[in-house]
C-alpha cells in the first residue's frame, strides 16, 4: 500500500473525541462499552496522523466543566481510561509517541495522577510524535493559572506580552493547533485548548468517534 502523500499537512491537529455515549446508546450498549470502544481510538489516531506527518496531536478527554454536570458518568470514564492507560502502558505502540497531559491533574480520583505521571516519564525521550491528552481541562484555567504564575513571579506589568503569557501556559513548547476535529452531535470547542485554538480551522464530523477511521482523516486533512 502506498504511502499517502499530503499538499500541505498540518502540524497540530486537536481532536474533541465526541459520541462515545450516543454510539452506545444506538446500538443499545453500556456506556461503558462506547467509551472503551472511543479510548481504543485515541490511542489508533496519533499512529495514524504521525503516519501522514503530523506532529503533534492534543485530544480532550475530560473538560473539568463536565464534573459539575454528571460526576457519576465521568468518573467512569476515568476509571475506564485508567484501565486503558495501564494496558497502554504495556503496548508496544507506546514506543511510537511521546505523552504528556494537559489539565488540573492533581484533581483526578484515586492513584490515576500517578499513572499519568509514570506514562510521561516511561515515554519522554520518544521521537516523533506528541500526544497531548487533556484530562480535567479548562482553557480558561490554564490562562488563569499562567497569570497566577506571572504574578508569584513579580513579573513587571511591562515584561507582559503574547510569548510571556505561552512561557506559562502547562506545555509552552507545544504549537499553536492548526486544526480542530469534532466528532458526535455536540458541536462545541468546550473550552479546549483556548489560547492555542485562536486562529484553528475547525470541523465538526457527523461520525461518532468510535466510528471514525484512518480514511476519514485522510480525506479530512486532504481538504486542509
Amino acid at each position: 500500500m502506498k504511502p499517502t502523500i499530503l499538499k500541505s499537512v498540518p502540524k497540530h491537529i486537536g481532536i474533541i473525541a465526541g459520541g462515545n455515549k450516543d454510539w452506545a446508546s444506538e446500538r443499545n450498549l453500556p456506556i461503558a462499552d462506547g467509551l472503551g470502544k472511543g479510548f481504543d481510538k485515541i490511542w489508533l489516531a496519533p499512529i495514524w496522523l504521525s503516519n501522514l506527518g503530523v506532529e503533534t496531536i492534543s485530544v480532550l478527554i475530560c473538560a473539568s466543566s463536565e464534573w459539575e454536570k454528571n460526576i457519576e458518568e465521568v468518573n467512569l470514564r476515568m476509571k475506564i481510561f485508567k484501565s486503558s492507560l495501564e494496558k497502554e502502558l504495556k503496548s508496544e505502540n507506546i514506543k511510537r509517541y511521546k505523552i504528556i497531559f494537559s489539565g488540573a491533574k492533581n484533581e483526578l480520583p484515586g492513584d490515576l495522577p500517578d499513572i499519568c505521571a509514570e506514562i510521561e516519564s516511561a515515554t519522554k525521550n520518544n521521537p516523533n510524535t506528541i500526544l497531548n491528552l487533556c484530562l480535567n481541562y479548562s482553557g480558561r484555567k490554564e490562562l488563569a493559572e499562567a497569570f497566577k504564575k506571572m504574578m508569584k513571579n513579580e513579573i513587571e506589568l511591562e515584561q507582559i506580552h503574547e510569548g510571556m503569557i505561552k512561557k506559562y501556559l502547562y506545555h509552552s513548547d507545544l504549537s499553536d493547533i492548526d486544526l480542530i476535529i469534532g466528532t458526535g452531535n455536540e458541536q462545541s470547542l468546550r473550552g479546549f485548548m483556548t489560547w492555542q485554538s485562536a486562529f484553528s480551522k475547525v470541523v465538526f464530523l457527523k461520525k461518532y468517534w468510535p466510528d471514525i477511521e484512518e480514511g476519514d482523516l485522510v480525506n479530512l486533512l486532504k481538504l486542509f
